[in-house]
This record gives C-alpha cells, structure tokens and sequence, in this order.
C-alpha cells in the first residue's frame, strides 16, 4: 500500500517570487489557496479515446505519453528554480529524465530511428493532455520532494489505467497483448515511485508557510 498522501496546495508557483522592493502586498489568498488540495487529474475535455487500430498505433502513442512526461517535469523544474526550489527542481530533472528513458526503450524496441508522428488531428488523449502529463496547478513554489513525487506516483497511477483501459478496447489480439505488457510496466513504475516516497520525509504541516512570502512590485 502506498504511504498516506499529504496534499498540497495549488496555483502559488506561477507568480515569481522577485527581490523585496518597495511595492504593495500580493492580494489576499483566496480560501481555495489557502485549503490544501489533493492531486487530482486536469480537467477532462470532450476529448474521445485515441484510435487505436494495431501494436504499432498502440507504441506510437506509448512513445508520446512518456516525451510528453518528460516536456512536463523539465518545466515543472524551470518553474521550481525561478522560486529557488532547486532541491525539487533537480527531482522534477530527475524525474523528466526518467520518462525519457522510457521513451527511448520505446523507440529502440520498436526500431524506430525517430519519434513516430502524431496521426491526423495530432494525439487525441481522453482528457486535456496525456495521461502522464501533470497540471501546473498542481505545483506549489515551497513544495517539497514529498510532493513532488506524490505527483509522480498519480501519473503513473493514470498511465497504468489508460493501458488497463486500452486492453478491455484493442481492437486485436496482439494490440490486447501489447497493452497488457504496457500496463504491467507501468503498475511496476507505480511500485518504484512508491517505494522512493516510503524513503522520503513527509512534510511539516506547516510547510507551506512562507514568513516572507512574494510581493507585487511595481
């Protein structure tokens, strides 16, 4: 069993944190900022599930699910250094360069020279962005590595369900047999990301108090 989740507040980390200046206060936080939040997927558009019709189909969009993973954590880490949060801006590295050793396993198990192009439309996901692909509302700018992989652990998590999901609809034996070997890797990356938070500190329950917290500056 995975360790309980201690959740984390939302929507702080895009408003830079600049050098005191003389300026007025940043706004009152709104009770939703102050509330913590559980992580939870992004919104779901009316997207319809990806047209899947063979194995190379399936790995195509495999590839792209872990890239854009990658994408994600890379700038979730450039958002961490502009608040000087360089210990989970080096974990969000960390974990962006994970998913793109998955991506590259992909391609060479494939033989694949190159990324496979999204079919017509561009890659249609059941929700706004692919299931591994955390939202920046999740993100808080003194978050720690606790949180961090909280995030990674319900992406992993939503990538097994999309495979799981993906073999009750393969429209083949062999895309059935493919997606169950995707979601048995992806239920093993679940384990690893639950047992690297068994290792990690949880966080104070004050931790996301700030006694110096940002400005607006003129």
């Amino acid at each position: 069993m995975s360790p309980a989740r201690k959740p984390i507040r939302r929507g702080a980390a895009v408003a830079k944190k600049p050098a005191k200046k003389a300026g007025r206060k940043a706004p009152p936080a709104t009770s939703a900022r102050r509330a913590q939040l559980k992580v939870v997927p992004a919104a779901v558009a009316a997207h319809s599930a990806p047209p899947i019709k063979d194995v190379e189909g399936l790995m195509a969009y495999a590839y792209a699910l872990e890239a854009e993973a990658s994408e994600r954590y890379n700038e979730f880490a450039d958002v961490m250094e502009t608040h000087n949060n360089r210990e989970v801006a080096e974990l969000f590295r960390k974990l962006a360069r994970i998913e793109n050793i998955h991506a590259e396993h992909i391609l060479e198990e494939m033989g694949w020279t190159s990324p496979p192009p999204p079919p017509a439309g561009g890659w249609r996901w059941e929700s706004v962005e692919g299931p591994e692909t955390a939202d920046f509302t999740d993100l808080h700018y003194l978050m720690q590595p606790y949180h961090a992989l909280q995030i990674a652990l319900h992406n992993e998590k939503r990538a097994e369900a999309f495979f799981r999901d993906l073999v009750q609809r393969a429209p083949s034996g062999k895309v059935r047999t493919a997606a169950k070997e995707m979601a048995a890797e992806e239920a093993e990356h679940v384990q690893l990301v639950e047992e690297w938070l068994k290792r990690t500190p949880e966080p104070e329950s004050d931790w996301a108090h700030d006694p110096d917290p940002p400005r607006w500056s003129d």
